[in-house]
């Protein structure tokens, strides 16, 4: 089978084209490197199977191409991250729902099956845990920036949704939960990656709010694994999902198991959300998914616990630290060689 991944050099999306590959499907992404990053994929570039474009999904032109090219296609491009939402609030707008806006017509025209990811984030500030897909969403007011990002991906699903009642476009929308794992970026505000490099770097760990919030984090393998699955299901079609663990942990404890863990120094300082992100910042105080409609789907049960994750993560960020310190330490070395070791030293080397 040929399948496309949108955002396919992001986080997510570089484990899903791995799982597919190793199943035996031709996989092609596209992915414009906003928030990912070639480097996800360059493991990938030497099989036959793997084909990438760097572009925007807002190329109408190549994207039909790539719809057209396959069977099945998973849309996982968007503006993701707390901190880029508010910083950017109206890319996050344009991209989310301009670009599954254009993927869903083209899907449309020869009826290819399209799996579109939502976030847990459309729950917004409900109080009803753990969360139903069938549950009443509450979101906060348009003036707070922050709540962008959740309309924006229901807007999503709601056009998914219509595409399939009225057109009869196969789509399942899946609602991701807190997703962790080794190639996931702190750029944007993701927890554990921020953690961790700061814990490795002995930097104080630092905790945004008051550190009692939950969240309940997967492991990216457990999820693709049910990514796969869902689309293998006739019944899966035309309904949507949670997919996430539902073992809570507060962000404060996690700080805790982080510096543990990682055997790090560091401090834990707690940071008003005012400081992190902007005034009046709203944050949900608990995000846990109700898992029973996809467990009677397609048996999903997170495998991979949250310190095995950690133990993960804290590797894959270990690994990347050992070998810039090694690519410096060559580079110090033949500045030495060339230059003499004063001159070397004048230059901070």
């Amino acid at each position: 089978m040929n399948v496309l991944i949108t955002g396919g050099a992001g986080f997510i999306g570089s484990h899903l084209a791995e799982r597919l590959l190793s199943q035996g499907h031709r996989v092609f992404i596209i992915d414009d490197l906003s928030t990912g990053s070639i480097h996800n994929i360059l493991h990938l570039k030497g099989n036959a199977d793997f084909t990438y474009a760097i572009d925007t999904i807002t190329n109408v032109p190549l994207l039909a191409e790539l719809v057209d090219r396959v069977d099945l296609v998973y849309h996982l491009a968007a503006a993701v991250g707390v901190s880029l939402i508010v910083e950017d609030p109206v890319r996050t707008i344009e991209t989310n729902v301009r670009g599954t806006e254009v993927l869903l017509h083209l899907a449309n025209k020869k009826k290819k099956p399209v799996v579109i990811t939502s976030t847990s984030e459309v729950y917004g500030k409900g109080v009803q845990v753990p969360f139903r897909e069938d549950g009443d969403l509450t979101l906060g007011p348009s003036s707070k920036a922050r709540w962008s990002y959740a309309c924006s991906k229901l807007l999503d699903e709601f056009l998914a949704m219509a595409y399939w009642r009225d057109r009869r476009l196969p789509v399942i929308v899946v609602r991701l939960f807190n997703t962790v794992g080794p190639r996931q970026s702190g750029h944007y505000g993701m927890v554990i990656p921020r953690f961790v490099s700061q814990a490795l770097a002995g930097k104080p760990i630092t905790v945004y709010g008051t550190g009692d919030q939950t969240r309940c984090f997967c492991d990216v393998r457990d999820v693709v694994w049910a990514l796969t699955e869902l689309v293998r299901r006739d019944e899966a079609f035309g309904e949507v999902f949670n997919i996430g663990s539902t073992t809570e942990i507060s962000i404060g404890a996690l700080a805790r198991m982080v510096r543990a863990q990682a055997g790090s120094p560091s401090q834990i300082v707690f940071v008003p959300y005012e400081e992190a992100y902007a005034e009046g910042f709203e944050d949900m105080l608990h995000r846990v998914p109700d898992i029973t409609k996809i467990r009677s789907v397609i048996g999903f049960e997170p495998k991979v616990d949250l310190p095995a994750i950690l133990d993960r993560v804290i590797a894959f960020h270990r690994e990347r630290l050992d070998a810039k310190k090694s690519h410096t330490s060559r580079f110090e070395s033949g500045y030495e060689r060339r230059y003499g070791h004063d001159t070397a030293a004048r230059h901070g080397l």
